[in-house]
């Protein structure tokens, strides 16, 4: 059986260079995936984690939205499609938004296949529990697909069927933020009774579920939600901030104490991040490298302590990013890490007045990193210590852009007053193709 479903103009990435190149939109792409049996149900979930990784989801472009626009990060290129999310001029017809859009879009169909048709299976040799485990997978990655889409664009179409077809979805109207979230949380309460408690760093667990649940609730500023589900990572000695900060990713380690969800890559199948932060001493393009004034932050001792690792410096002075450094490009990419579960209940405890709590869980990230415990007293300045250590512990993952808009610091930071720029626009073929398909307001 063929599943169709419209894809949008990628963007190539070419052998040694990955420049980017425009190419024609196609109607259709195959799925040669068919769900009958026990193999083929766990061919499509493994499919749905290939798609979640992929150069245009956490494989490279989404995270690029997170940290780009934000202010750790300087583009060192030609092209203005980049250059759009560092002064905050996207436009709709930027072929990174697009890109993404459908890499998350084509991340939902995946899921969507496998929720549909694997009730269905009758094959003797899946268990209750096997069927269970892999159902709720599914779930789980459609929730951080939705959460992705919603914290990016605001309130999406909502597809909860798969589709097969270019016409399936067209005349779907946008659903509101909160009934985007809402399907997040559905989801994730779907998958958790669904999924082993067990720790797996690779492939969603109920552990991975209460991760993700402890970002959702902070996001959704429900602080005593958020406290509790990041305590429960916490809590578990599975999980750790392991010394120094380089630990987890320096020396080609992968699935760490530190990661509580990552993709893992191959040789065979690598990660676009490398060549973008790595400099042309090192075989990259260095396409983005720090801005300035995050190199002048992560360098001072008292302020960066041990995370300067993330940082290198050729002999001729350059500065790059050296979080993605492996040859072949086998890095992982981080999606859930203890560090930020210590952080979120920081910024809850924080936010309810547990001051002495939320310190505790702060100086943690900090003695991590070789830091001494903070020096904050006050609500306002624990919280602003909490923003400066998330800045710093997640430079080059999705999060410091998020966390301006979410926080209402964006304009306060980044000079972005402007709030109808604190959301993607909308694809601008995806709005040619379907006229029930609103943009967002100033784009």
């Amino acid at each position: 059986m063929k599943l169709y479903i419209r894809i949008l103009p990628l963007l190539l990435l070419l052998t040694a260079c990955r420049d980017f190149l425009d190419v024609e939109p196609k109607d259709a792409v195959s799925d040669e995936t068919t769900i009958v049996d026990k193999t083929s149900a766990q061919t499509a979930v493994r499919g749905i984690y290939r798609q979640l990784g992929d150069d245009d989801y956490y494989g490279a472009l989404f995270q690029t939205i997170g940290y780009l626009s934000g202010d750790n990060i300087q583009w060192t290129g030609s092209q203005s499609v980049i250059q759009q999310f560092i002064s905050h001029a996207v436009k709709a017809d930027n072929t990174n938004v697009a890109t993404v859009w459908t890499g998350i879009y084509s991340t939902v169909n995946r899921a969507n296949q496998v929720i549909d048709k694997l009730p269905a299976v009758t094959d003797a040799s899946l268990t209750a529990d096997e069927r269970n485990t892999l159902l709720g997978e599914a779930y789980f990655v459609r929730a951080l697909a939705y959460f992705d889409l919603a914290r990016t664009w605001g309130g999406v179409q909502l597809v909860i069927k798969a589709t097969s077809n270019i016409n399936d979805t067209k005349g779907l109207k946008r659903s509101t933020l909160e009934q985007t979230y809402g399907q997040v949380l559905k989801d994730l309460h779907a998958a958790e009774p669904l999924l082993p408690e067990t720790t797996n760093r690779y492939r969603a667990t109920r552990k991975t579920v209460w991760a993700l649940l402890a970002r959702f609730y902070l996001y959704q500023g429900d602080w005593a939600q958020a406290e509790e589900y990041s305590s429960r990572l916490i809590g578990d000695a599975k999980y750790q901030l392991i010394k120094p900060y380089s630990a987890f990713f320096a020396n080609n380690v992968v699935a760490t104490n530190e990661s509580i969800f990552e993709i893992n890559y191959s040789a065979n199948n690598t990660s676009a991040h490398r060549g973008y932060w790595q400099p042309p001493a090192n075989n990259g393009t260095r396409q983005w490298a720090p801005s300035d004034a995050f190199i002048a932050l992560v360098n001072d001792p008292a302020i960066g302590g041990n995370r300067n690792s993330a940082v290198a410096v050729t002999n001729q002075g350059l500065w790059y990013g050296n979080f993605y450094y492996r040859s072949p490009a086998t890095d992982p990419a981080y999606v859930l890490r203890i560090a930020e579960q210590y952080l979120i209940r920081a910024e809850a405890r924080a936010q309810l007045r547990n001051l002495e709590g939320a310190l505790l869980d702060l100086d943690a990230v900090r003695d991590r990193a070789g830091l001494p415990a903070s020096t904050a007293t006050s609500q306002a300045d624990i919280l602003l210590a909490i923003e400066h250590e998330r800045r710093l512990e997640f430079a080059f993952e999705p999060h410091r852009w998020y966390d301006l808009v979410r926080t209402d610091r964006a304009a306060a930071v980044l000079g972005v007053t402007d709030v109808r720029k604190y959301v993607m626009p909308i694809p601008a073929i995806e709005l040619n193709a379907d006229n029930a398909l609103e943009p967002n307001p100033g784009y």
